[in-house]
């Protein structure tokens, strides 16, 4: 009796992946990679769209261009074989600054609205996010309305990437939320929900 043969699972490199973007293998999908895994992303509900549209205009009056960059569903270059393409993410820096230099490889605030992927955003993203060191990560939860705060990244070898948030704030429609590369300024948690 011969063993059961699993056949491996190609990884995808950068190279390999900006080649399939340059070449449009990937039109019109909206894909994005995860630890060498192209990965599909949900398509977007009308509440989904309402809150990064929300979301950003809000996060604009806090983190002014040109010193900072809201990027909206536009990849992240995080660890060695990662770029995923959250909802937002506040970039240090104006854009000017990336133009030569490629996808930003971190993030001073991320941002996933979830409703079907909210288990998908708790587990797998948020262990790639603290992974790579992003200190402030928020989760819109569309079905509970409420935006989790995760912050203070540890190692944690359960986990997919080997790391988690040590602290999750919940915070309801009546509360408001601080970036944390923003103490002063806040953002009422009613006007991020649809």
């Amino acid at each position: 009796m011969s063993a059961i043969h699993t056949p491996p699972l190609h990884r995808w490199s950068y190279e390999e992946w900006d080649q399939m973007v340059e070449s449009g293998v990937l039109a019109r999908k909206r894909v994005e990679l995860i630890d060498g895994e192209i990965v599909e992303m949900a398509p977007q509900s009308e509440p989904h769209s309402i809150s990064i549209l929300g979301t950003a205009s809000r996060l604009r009056r806090i983190f002014p261009e040109p010193d900072f960059w809201i990027r909206v569903q536009m990849p992240l270059r995080l660890g060695r074989a990662s770029d995923p393409e959250p909802d937002l993410a506040v970039v240090d820096g104006p854009l000017d600054a990336y133009i030569n230099s490629g996808h930003p490889p971190d993030a001073l605030l991320v941002v996933e609205v979830s409703d079907d992927s909210l288990r998908y955003d708790r587990n797998t993203k948020a262990s790639l996010y603290a992974s790579a060191g992003i200190a402030d990560y928020w989760i819109i939860n569309l079905p509970q309305r409420q935006c989790e705060v995760h912050r203070k990244p540890v190692r944690d070898s359960k986990t997919k990437f080997g790391w988690r948030y040590d602290e999750i704030e919940i915070l309801k429609p009546g509360d408001s939320v601080t970036p944390l590369a923003a103490k002063r300024k806040s953002i009422k948690v009613a006007d991020i929900l649809p």
